[in-house]
């Protein structure tokens, strides 16, 4: 979990110096991190209905071998398609590994107290790898080179898969039964990419060209094509009985204005750290030891809070406390803005972030049976990757809206104010997302949905 989550931005440092000598534009850039985000949210729901039918562990280790691979073609990269193509087969990878860790938690301990323990493990680990990510990309490319942010990847997927094979109790033989709804599987797979794809490529390329155009009714058209089309499989891709289901219909909700928010402050802040302070990447991969401490601790808080106080006052609380942060971190980051000055907002908002990541995680796996628990997975993941590259796509032309025309100084100072407005707006994405959490709270369930506790009683 923590090689998959920190290699969503263990680039993003390293980033002008991928462009200096791969020959990347301004424009170009930021496809090196698209081109992992589309591929990682277009093949999630193959990846965990993979993992229900094939076997948890056996798309695990396979997922690893193909991530293993990616990277080291991405670490050799001496061309921009190249290095493309080693990031979407990177995602590609982490659409199959990341379902597959957390239906293996969900399935191995019981639902209570004893897995929201694991999955706040979990959550640690994912949580402090998108930080550590943008740490240990500073590290590495400043003593190695780039390329050292893709190959450190190749003995990290060996080791966890060769773990895998010997910790992961063996997959039982494939369900004869079942089948992967492959006209649901690849409706969906191609219809959330062409979203995303969109979300992506539209500030670039302009919201109304022909290119975004098609690819956002194509998407649609083959997202209600798998509505169509569930209806009517005897074993659907999406189980109704998974969508009735509230607390999933509440972590899909969350996990997308999630990464839309929380998640996309990592980006913005490095780029402050570079382009508005002047550190080099070194000094940024430092600055962010901090809010990993906070990650981490708030990841590991997050389970027992859940237990205590029930899935929806600890994410009404924990979003709280993220409107707070985001609000004074955005205020803080002015010009000449010392670090010391954004500690405040960093504490507040990395805390909220390892608390609301576990939890989320932890109400799509509440109610799911172990059948469908890669499903389930899949599900919420797919939301927040698709929450990542809409985040990204609004706020990055907050960001760049005061920058045109100007240079030096000027320049310096745009960039700041434009940061600084566009982390202003994910604190409002932050209230949105805690008035949501506080209107999905579950009512009692009726006979055909899954319930959804307030407070989740402890097991033994």
């Amino acid at each position: 979990m923590l090689i998959v989550s920190l290699d969503q931005y263990i680039v993003v440092v390293a980033l002008p110096d991928i462009g200096n000598d791969l020959g990347y534009s301004a424009q170009t850039l930021q496809s090196v991190i698209s081109a992992y985000a589309i591929a990682s949210a277009g093949f999630l729901l193959l990846g965990g209905r993979a993992s229900d039918v094939l076997g948890r562990r056996r798309i695990f280790v396979a997922g690893l071998g193909l991530y293993a691979v990616a990277s080291l073609a991405g670490g050799l990269a001496s061309a921009p398609e190249v290095l493309l193509v080693a990031r979407a087969l990177q995602g590609l990878g982490g659409a199959l590994v990341f379902p597959s860790t957390l239906a293996i938690i969900n399935t191995t301990f019981a639902e209570g107290r004893e897995r929201n323990r694991a999955v706040a493990v979990w959550g640690s680990a994912g949580a402090a790898g998108l930080v550590i990510g943008v740490l240990l990309g500073g590290v590495l490319t400043h003593t190695f080179g780039w390329e050292a942010v893709f190959l450190v990847n190749v003995p990290l997927a060996g080791l966890a898969a060769i773990s895998a094979l010997r910790v992961v109790s063996p997959d039982r033989p494939p369900e004869t039964r079942r089948t992967f709804d492959l006209p649901g599987a690849l409706s969906a797979t191609f219809g959330v990419t062409l979203l995303v794809l969109a979300l992506v490529r539209g500030p670039d390329a302009g919201w109304g060209s022909p290119g975004i155009l098609v690819s956002v009714v194509a998407g649609l058209l083959l997202l209600g094509a798998l509505a169509l089309i569930e209806r009517r499989s005897r074993d659907p891709l999406l189980p109704p009985r998974l969508l009735a289901n509230r607390c999933v219909r509440v972590a899909i909700a969350i996990a997308l204005l999630f990464s839309a928010t929380f998640g996309s402050v990592l980006y913005f802040l490095s780029l402050f750290f570079q382009d508005v302070r002047g550190f080099d990447a070194l000094q940024t991969g430092i600055a962010f030891l901090l809010p990993t401490v906070f990650v981490v601790a708030g990841s590991a808080l997050g389970g027992r809070l859940a237990t205590r106080f029930g899935l929806r006052r600890t994410l009404a609380d924990a979003l709280s406390l993220g409107l707070l942060g985001a609000a004074a971190l955005g205020v803080a980051m002015s010009p000449d803005a010392s670090y010391a000055r954004l500690v405040p907002g960093l504490v507040a908002l990395s805390t909220a972030d390892g608390v609301v990541f576990t939890t989320m995680f932890i109400a799509a796996g509440t109610g799911v049976s172990d059948r469908d628990q890669g499903v389930a997975s899949a599900v919420a993941s797919t939301g927040s990757g698709v929450g990542a590259a809409l985040g990204l796509a609004v706020l990055v032309l907050v960001a760049n809206a005061g920058t045109d025309g100007r240079s030096g100084e000027a320049l310096r100072v745009a960039t700041a104010d434009g940061l600084s407005a566009a982390v202003l707006v994910v604190a409002a994405g932050i209230a949105l997302t805690a008035l949501l959490a506080v209107a999905l709270t579950p009512r009692p369930a009726r006979v055909e949905e899954a319930p959804c506790p307030r407070r989740m009683a402890p097991l033994g």
